[in-house]
């Protein structure tokens, strides 16, 4: 079954669990995961899917798999965004749709994220749909929401709607699902630092700036004995 686990915000004197699954998280961690050197993310042509922050030509990637209904996924993209502003140009940010089933909206809203993508505004829509997420997940009409703020991002709003319900956004949820699926992940958010799974001990600001001081660290050292 997919979970939804929580990325965890460390405050100046105690941890502070920030949305569901929170005794889950203690019971039942998935397994670390490493992706082999044939699997990292190389390619970004519009069938996988793949959207990428910061400098396309990065050494280090973090490939993360979210779903937009889920409060750890808010969490952690807005620290990630921070961070990948903090490490450029070292650190890129690959972003793959994860929507589970236990959200009803999830789905339609990856959907939105990738219909405004064909426009050119995939970020601006993801940003939009994690602010936006208290207010849209608890709407009986998510697609209306949806809809207006693809209007408000400026988008041809007819192209958007056909977009929304295309074989060829459809595709590419399907696609990143499959690589979901190859990497044997089954939670959200997750997270890969160059090839690594963030684990149950760094679900925190911490715990992810520890994974990619090392990667940073590790591609500095190989190249400076190039």
């Amino acid at each position: 079954m997919k979970r939804c686990l929580p990325f965890i915000i460390v405050g100046a004197a105690a941890f502070t669990a920030i949305g569901n699954g929170t005794l889950l998280s203690q019971t039942m961690q998935p397994h670390r995961l490493t992706i082999s050197a044939d699997a990292a993310v190389s390619s970004r042509s519009p069938s996988e899917s793949v959207h990428v922050r910061g400098n396309p030509n990065a050494p280090v990637t973090l490939e993360e798999f979210g779903d937009f209904e889920c409060p750890s996924c808010k969490n952690l993209a807005t620290f990630l965004d921070d961070l990948i502003k903090e490490y450029h140009p070292r650190v890129r940010l690959s972003f793959r749709n994860f929507p589970l089933a236990m959200h009803q909206h999830a789905r339609d809203a990856a959907l939105a994220a990738e219909a405004a993508g064909l426009q050119g505004r995939y970020w601006k829509m993801h940003d939009t749909l994690y602010r936006e997420q208290p207010v849209w997940s608890s709407s009986n009409d998510a697609r209306t929401l949806f809809i207006s703020y693809a209007e408000t991002l400026g988008l041809d709003l007819q192209q958007f709607k056909r977009d929304m319900e295309s074989e060829k956004v459809r595709a590419r949820i399907e696609s990143d699902q499959a690589r979901a699926k190859s990497l044997g992940v089954q939670t959200a958010p997750s997270l890969f630092v160059d090839k690594r799974e963030m684990g149950a001990n760094d679900r925190n600001p911490e715990g992810v700036r520890r994974l990619v001081d090392a990667a940073v660290k590790a591609k500095s050292s190989t190249s400076e004995k190039k």
